[in-house]
């Protein structure tokens, strides 16, 4: 009887993996901007588009890229009448993945939690950007409205009131 049960004691710590059981592999990342309805194009560290689409968004994204590789991601913003942005999406690992000294065992730290990329965690689930109106030369003839709250805060000291 006690070699079975110090048998399943012993299976139980090297087996079970800590960060797999307590984190996650996969987090969702909600996106917005201002102005709304931009487009987003998500990318990996190697160029990979995973999502592309219009703010606001709620995209799903893998902490692993591979075996020990955290994940690395970009998210460019677009929208006519606005310059580009592009803001990085970042994993850490995760604090649970040294649980497995005590929890989750060599297998575990060594291969489970690696292997699923649960020993990442996302470093910000929540990504609100403002974009930029972009700047217009003197020699452009083009005619642009913006919203107010849009347009950038140098901009409104040299707003004139035309009628109230």
């Amino acid at each position: 009887m006690k070699l079975k049960t110090t048998a399943f004691i012993l299976a139980v710590l090297l087996l079970t993996s800590c960060a797999s059981i307590v984190s996650k592999s996969i987090y969702s990342v909600s996106i917005n901007s201002n102005p709304s309805e931009a487009n987003i194009s998500i990318t990996t560290e190697k160029g990979k588009e995973v999502f592309n689409g219009n703010t606001p968004a709620v995209v799903d994204l893998k902490a692993g890229d591979g075996f020990f590789k955290k994940a690395s991601y970009s998210v460019k913003f677009s929208k006519s009448g606005y310059e580009e942005k592009v803001v990085p999406i970042h994993f850490k690992l995760d604090g649970w993945y040294w649980g497995n000294i005590i929890f989750g065992g060599l297998i575990g730290m060594l291969i489970v939690d690696p292997a699923t990329g649960a020993m990442y965690k996302l470093d910000n689930d929540f990504i609100s950007e403002t974009l930029s109106p972009q700047n217009i030369s003197a020699d452009q003839t083009r005619l642009q409205i913006y919203e107010l709250n849009a347009i950038p805060d140098h901009w409104k000291e040299h707003l004139v009131v035309l009628s109230e």
